[in-house]
């Protein structure tokens, strides 16, 4: 029996290329990139080997940085919506079109978030700052805030981290649990972080003041300050000084010179 190249019918070049990504993306969304061959991709989408490098040269780095400037640039439209309503509205809003963007293109935003440099070069690794960067520059945006602080940067850049694992977890929990709870967790915790970042920095405080006063009694902020209003006599104790009216830790006689 004669060995014969997989038969395929005829596409445009750009259909062509769609298939050969779409196949791509799904094997790179559930393995390592190490572990994916052009082999692979080939069988996968159903053509020949050769085929397969007519469109790509590159061979699987080619295909790979593809695949993931596709998510990328995907995901970075899924930041822009419209500076109108409560920032945390707005915020929810941003997070509804990127976990619907999870959602549909799960394997593609594993392969981005996952995969790492095939090569070792560097590309891939670009393109993923580059939509953090993206995203930590809309959440700024929103809060009207052109040159941030050093901490109320560092702490957009570590809810953004946050955003990604939550999201690469919920994938894992078979997208458990549902959707529109993981989201607004999300906006919660963005609230938390930044309510517990002003305590302790002036310039976020400045910069959290004219934000939260946009907020409303129904907006994600105002549901979340109700939420947590019965838990305030649990905790009312610990916002008095400690011992009888002595000085707190850290002032007046254990100074030096005090």
């Amino acid at each position: 029996m004669s060995s014969e190249a997989p038969a395929y019918r005829r596409m445009s070049v750009e259909a062509r290329r769609t298939q050969l990504l779409t196949a791509a993306v799904d094997l790179f969304g559930h393995r390592r990139p190490e572990d994916v061959s052009v082999d692979d991709v080939a069988a996968a989408a159903g053509v020949s080997r050769p085929l397969v490098y007519r469109y790509f040269p590159g061979g699987k780095q080619q295909l790979y940085e593809a695949a993931i400037q596709g998510a990328a640039q995907e995901l970075i439209g899924r930041f822009a919506v419209a500076p109108q309503g409560a920032p945390t509205r707005r915020l929810a809003d941003v997070l509804d079109r990127y976990l619907d963007y999870v959602d549909e293109h799960d394997a593609a935003y594993a392969a981005l978030m996952r995969g790492g440099g095939v090569a070792g070069d560097g590309r891939t690794g670009a393109v993923v700052d580059g939509v953090r960067r993206r995203a930590v520059q809309q959440v700024l945006h929103h809060l009207g805030v052109a040159r941030p602080g050093p901490r109320l940067a560092t702490m957009v850049r570590a809810w953004i981290a946050s955003v990604e694992a939550v999201s690469l977890i919920w994938l894992d929990e078979g997208k458990r649990p549902p959707r529109a709870d993981v989201r607004d967790w999300l906006v919660d915790q963005f609230t938390a972080l930044l309510l517990v970042t002003a305590a302790r920095d002036q310039e976020t405080a400045d910069a959290a003041a004219p934000a939260l006063a946009e907020e409303t009694p129904d907006s994600p902020a105002g549901v979340l300050v109700r939420r947590l209003a019965p838990l305030a006599p649990l905790v009312a104790h610990l916002a008095k000084p400690p011992g009888d009216g002595a000085d707190p830790p850290g002032d007046g006689a254990d100074r030096p010179g005090g």
